[in-house]
């Protein structure tokens, strides 16, 4: 999870289409994860909040919210992210290997 917002954070302009690829992305290989028992049921279900998370991002940046808010909300993200995976350690790994 941590990953992928670090890919967003890293360009110079955060633009939706490139935040809606990371939506699918994770939605996909959370999915995949679960049902292949990858992930625990618990890492799902929290792995969701940054999955709709970046849902609404890609909405904010369609309404045109200036690219400093997006920033500060892709930023809150990767704390949360960061939390996700204290809680279930390899996590982010295990999502990326599917890239």
């Amino acid at each position: 999870m941590r990953t992928c917002l670090d890919r967003l954070v890293a360009q110079a302009h955060v633009d939706a289409p490139r935040v809606r690829d990371e939506f699918e992305f994770i939605t996909g290989r959370l999915e995949e994860c679960r049902q292949n028992g990858l992930i625990t049921n618990d890492a799902f279900l929290d792995a969701g909040a940054i999955q709709g998370a970046l849902e609404m991002i890609a909405n904010h940046i369609d309404m045109g919210i200036a690219q400093k808010e997006i920033r500060e909300l892709v930023n809150q993200q990767i704390i949360r992210a960061m939390r996700l995976e204290e809680k279930h350690p390899g996590l982010d790994k295990t999502v990326e290997l599917g890239r």
